[in-house]
């Protein structure tokens, strides 16, 4: 799916959990629903999310060596 079709889908997972979050408390099927629509919803964000992230910038960081920074670095005298 592209960022577009997400984003519409969210949208629309949006509008069905607002309809049914006033009939939650009466039933348990409606509750269900609910709650079947709030992990979808979570589900098509974090696939928007990584659409939307850098994932050649994310290889080039894995690349480069971190200095990992330790205890004794701070009370070093300078």
């Amino acid at each position: 799916m592209n960022k577009k079709d997400l984003k519409k889908s969210i949208s629309e997972k949006e509008r069905q959990i607002l309809k049914l979050k006033s009939h939650v408390d009466k039933s348990e099927v409606s509750a269900e629903v609910y709650n079947k629509l709030i992990l979808e919803k979570a589900i098509l964000n974090k696939e928007l999310q990584d659409c939307t992230r850098n994932r050649f910038l994310e290889r080039v960081k894995k690349l480069v060596p971190h200095k990992k920074k330790l205890i004794c670095d701070y009370f070093k005298s300078k």
